[in-house]
């Protein structure tokens, strides 16, 4: 069975830093390209990073490039993502989400990924 375990999501106020981890099981890690998803309030999901850890390339999106980046451990299996001078427009459900394949595919996917994890809840007060 394959799971995707997202944790870390939290309140903060802005300014302040985060650092999601996406902890997965059950499929073969390099195999895949995984990242994050956020919806927020009366908005559609958007895709906002993520990483193949077979070769380290990476998509973050644009309004986040300066402040998220991605990173994975493959010892651990899991992926991070690092949020540092958060904004209140960064509230969201934050998904974890697997395709196998490239970073391309997988930001050309966004109703196409094979696993999703539960979502974890970014709260950034101002």
């Amino acid at each position: 069975e394959v799971q995707l375990q997202a944790s870390g999501g939290g309140l903060v106020h802005a300014g302040g830093s985060l650092r999601l981890s996406c902890a997965v099981s059950g499929l073969i890690f390099d195999e895949y390209a995984i990242g994050w998803f956020r919806q927020a309030p009366g908005k559609e999901r958007e895709g906002v990073s993520c990483i193949t850890s077979r070769d380290g390339r990476t998509f973050v999106a644009a309004e986040v490039n300066q402040r998220f980046s991605m990173s994975s451990d493959k010892s651990k299996n899991t992926v991070y993502l690092q949020m540092n001078n958060l904004k209140s427009e960064d509230t969201a459900v934050y998904y974890c989400a697997a395709l196998r394949g490239t970073v391309a595919a997988w930001v050309a996917s966004l109703y196409g990924m094979d696993y999703w994890g539960k979502g974890t809840q970014v709260t950034v007060s101002s």
